[in-house]
């Protein structure tokens, strides 16, 4: 009886906030009229109480479950931020990004180790025997390879053709798809230990140090740095943080500390994807470029010109230190 009366006393204060909340979620903020702006904390604050008292004496669950829901639905509309769809993608690349990758500069040396003391293993050991490079690509049907002459070497790194466009567009959705594929499966083998992400960086640090071995040894080290860094400063940069992102989830299970691991891994998954999405978004860039800009750009000069840009952006990007909201003053 005393549930039944608590309730019927302030019912029609409760519908009243569940039908603003319930226009508010269905069309926005903005599809409420002055009085319901007014109204709204006012009754939110009723409910609270409601809420509180319902607790204190021990009323009906039902009653303190309805009160609990319609508080926190309420809650976002009082309190909560209201951002446009356009002002999260805005603050994500504005500071939130950014922010996330400056905050791993650990995990992002540990994979850039990975990835280069991989190619640099595999450039010395293909410099000193071919027989390597056989090692590590195994069975590819690649022709620039150390049976290869300086002249198809060479002819590989400079596209004379313009009719290619359409397949051009193919080949760089296809460098997407794959090289995303990669970036991803580095970040979500970060879970054991961050063992597999290393494994995966040094393999593609290897194939790289014994394909580049190639060209050196026929004098081509000028033009295909050119040719491989007009993208490569913004794909391998992508690889070395989606391992990152890897390291930060695998760090988080091997040590977490005073928490709990799935606490400890679950707060290091929010930071961890800040930096895997924007890592796709620079291997999306950097398709373009391998797609388009690699093959139809032939000048060695606008190649390095396009490779020392963009490394001095995206170092830029992630490390200058930048001005926040939180750190102005009046």
């Amino acid at each position: 009886m005393k549930s039944y009366r608590f309730r019927e006393e302030r019912q029609a204060d409760w519908k009243q906030l569940e039908d603003i909340v319930q226009r508010a979620e269905q069309k926005g903020v903005s599809g409420l009229s002055d009085q319901d702006m007014e109204r709204l904390p006012g009754l939110y604050r009723q409910a609270v109480s409601s809420l509180s008292v319902a607790r204190n004496i021990s009323l009906d669950q039902n009653v303190i479950a309805y009160l609990e829901t319609l508080c926190a639905r309420a809650y976002f509309f009082v309190y909560g931020t209201r951002s446009r769809m356009g002002e999260r993608i805005a603050q994500f690349f504005a500071r939130d990004w950014a922010a996330a990758v400056s905050a791993a500069k650990g995990p992002t040396l540990l994979a850039f180790l990975c990835l280069f003391g991989g190619a640099l293993l595999a450039f010395f050991l293909t410099l000193n025997d071919t027989e390597w490079y056989w090692t590590f690509h195994g069975g590819s049907w690649d022709s620039r390879n150390p049976n290869a002459t300086y002249d198809e070497l060479r002819a590989t790194l400079y596209e004379e053709r313009r009719d290619i466009v359409d397949m051009l567009g193919a080949f760089a959705a296809q460098l997407f798809s794959h090289n995303s594929g990669i970036a991803i499966f580095a970040f979500a083998l970060g879970f054991a230990f961050g063992v597999p992400t290393a494994v995966l960086l040094i393999y593609n640090g290897v194939y790289l140090g014994s394909f580049y071995a190639v060209f050196w040894q026929k004098g081509l080290a000028y033009e295909l740095t050119g040719w491989l860094f007009i993208h490569g400063v913004t794909e391998l940069f992508a690889v070395i943080l989606a391992g990152a992102a890897g390291f930060m989830i695998g760090g988080a299970v091997a040590f977490p500390g005073r928490k709990k691991r799935m606490q400890s891994m679950r707060e290091a998954g929010e930071k961890a994807a800040m930096v895997i999405i924007g890592a796709v978004v620079m291997l999306f860039i950097a398709a373009l470029l391998e797609g388009f800009g690699r093959q139809l750009i032939t000048s060695d000069a606008i190649r390095y010109g396009i490779a020392i840009t963009s490394l001095i952006f995206w170092l830029g990007y992630f490390y200058l230190p930048r001005r926040v909201e939180g750190d102005r003053r009046d």
